[in-house]
């Protein structure tokens, strides 16, 4: 039973040890900052539901792929709790809403924007400056 537990620990370490850099969207003078932000450097915001079982899905997925060496900033929205923001993103930079969804915003614009599923097949390295 040792052999089990050592390879189910060191499973159960590496999933932990993954960290995303979210820095929490929860104002929307934020946007202008990060349409400034993205000239140098390119922006993804998050948009997820925590009541819905495909959006924590999806975020876990994106979490567990995700490449930590990217020069990118990752913004998570918390859309129960800041639907006002999501509004603005959709008046700001034309994307429609969904959930769960990411854009990806480099000199200014919007240069992708996926939902659901999609979110998994994106290649996040093509993107980034």
């Amino acid at each position: 039973m040792g052999l089990f537990t050592k390879l189910f620990k060191q499973q159960d370490q590496t999933i932990t040890d993954l960290q995303v850099p979210w820095i929490h969207l929860s104002n929307v003078d934020q946007l202008a900052e990060i349409e400034e932000h993205s000239i140098l450097k390119t922006q993804l915001i998050f948009k997820h539901s925590t009541r819905c079982g495909i959006s924590r899905m999806v975020k876990k997925q994106f979490e567990n792929d995700f490449d930590q060496s990217l020069n990118i900033d990752l913004f998570y929205l918390d859309l129960l709790n800041y639907r006002d923001i999501s509004n603005e993103i959709e008046s700001k930079f034309q994307v429609v809403h969904e959930s769960p969804q990411i854009i990806i915003i480099k000199n200014g614009i919007v240069v992708t924007q996926v939902s659901h599923g999609e979110i998994n097949n994106l290649e996040l390295n093509r993107l980034v400056m």
